[in-house]
């Protein structure tokens, strides 16, 4: 396997970044204690929250010799235990791209922007 690429008897599955970081997005704002999906691009110091549609923002995949790396910018709901929250978005976001897309992931790295109170 080279890259975000599958090989089998069949051919080549190409699985676009995009896609994986659709994935990602996807399956860590299921996690409890997760506000939302928070910007990479920090402007003025405030945290922008992401909408649905716009979850791939708020993570960077970066790909090192076939295993994937995945940086993930969240913002955590107040009154909860951050390195609770930040395990359990790893480990969920970790199988599932590995589930759905059946490339490798060496790393889930978590970048908390901020915290919240939810409304």
């Amino acid at each position: 396997m080279n890259g975000n690429v599958i090989e089998n008897q069949y051919g080549q599955i190409h699985v676009s970044e995009s896609v994986i970081a659709t994935i990602a997005g996807t399956s860590a704002i299921e996690c409890y204690g997760l506000v939302g999906m928070a910007s990479r691009r920090l402007k003025d110091g405030i945290n922008e929250l992401l909408k649905k549609e716009d979850l791939s923002r708020g993570v960077q995949i970066l790909n090192n010799e076939g295993k994937l790396s995945i940086e993930l910018y969240i913002i955590v709901s107040y009154g909860t235990q951050i390195s609770v929250v930040a395990n359990n978005v790893m480990e969920k976001v970790k199988y599932t791209v590995e589930y759905f897309t059946g490339l490798e992931v060496e790393e889930v790295n978590i970048n908390v922007q901020g915290v919240r109170v939810q409304e």
